[in-house]
């Protein structure tokens, strides 16, 4: 069945529609966005540290990550792919090692980030994980951070995606992941350059996913959006006051409703930072 899931999710990123992944955080919300339709399933890194008490950045334990990855697996009945972040190592034996643990779980794909490492390091990683022997098949999804991190930006920016992303292509990458990519004319520059499937991160919903889609984009995931907008709803002191005296009416998107002393309404938003920060030690 491992093999058929791998397959398919291949298969699933050369259809004549996006593929658009909701990213899930645990078996609750796989089986949610399972429930709802989803050809496949994809974690966020931060949002499934976060649901354990961790914050964004490796600090989830290993031991952790495949137990979650575990319970998400026990009930999905479509293809999942993980994101390991840079690997949890700098060795690319201890990657390659890692994500084959993965691979006999039975995961279709990964996600693994360059992050602030250099391109060798990514490289070398992404070399590691496909020469091994029980991670043949598996959809490598290589996220490169040039605009997240903001390393660079206008024609300076593509042209080092390109460069990146061609690397890790013929390292093994079967796609390539840009967030804070948003932009059509860039879809078009990076599709024109790099000839294997791209992924943007949906970032807002000024983004269109058909135009961007003909400008060859065939992969779009949330990241830890679907969390934030669904723990936000936790930040409303009136809620449960307002499920007892009449049925649930949902806030406007991305927002919760909060009491300014005691009686004017505000809205506030629960953000990345904001999220991060309530793991990280004072």
């Amino acid at each position: 069945m491992a093999e058929q899931f791998r397959i398919l999710f291949k298969a699933l990123h050369q259809q004549s529609e996006p593929l658009i992944l909701t990213n899930v955080w645990d078996a609750a919300s796989a089986a949610i966005i399972q429930a709802s339709g989803a050809r496949a399933i994809a974690t966020s890194s931060a949002a499934l540290a976060w649901s354990l008490g961790y914050p964004d950045g490796q600090a989830l334990p290993k031991a952790a990550l495949l137990d979650a990855v575990n319970h998400i697996l026990r009930l999905s009945r479509v293809p999942v792919t993980i994101d390991i972040e840079s690997g949890y190592s700098q060795d690319p034996d201890e990657v390659a090692a890692f994500v084959a643990q993965l691979a006999e779980f039975g995961v279709a794909g990964i996600n693994i980030e360059d992050g602030n490492a250099g391109v060798a390091e990514m490289v070398v990683k992404i070399k590691a994980i496909r020469g091994h022997p029980r991670c043949q098949g598996l959809f490598i999804n290589a996220r490169t951070d040039v605009y997240l991190l903001g390393l660079a930006s206008g024609e300076a920016a593509v042209a080092m995606t390109i460069d990146r992303l061609t690397q890790y292509q013929a390292a093994g990458a079967d796609g390539g992941f840009i967030p804070g990519a948003n932009q059509v004319e860039t879809a078009k520059h990076l599709s024109a350059a790099v000839d294997m499937p791209l992924n943007f991160m949906l970032l807002n919903e000024q983004m269109d996913i058909g135009e961007l889609f003909a400008a060859g984009v065939q992969r779009f995931s949330t990241g830890p959006s679907s969390f934030l907008q669904a723990y936000g709803t936790l930040l409303n002191p009136i809620l449960l006051n307002s499920i007892k005296a009449k049925p649930f009416q949902l806030q406007p998107k991305d927002a919760v409703i909060a009491v300014d002393n005691g009686s004017i309404p505000k809205v506030i938003a629960l953000d990345f930072e904001r999220m991060n920060n309530l793991f990280i030690p004072s």
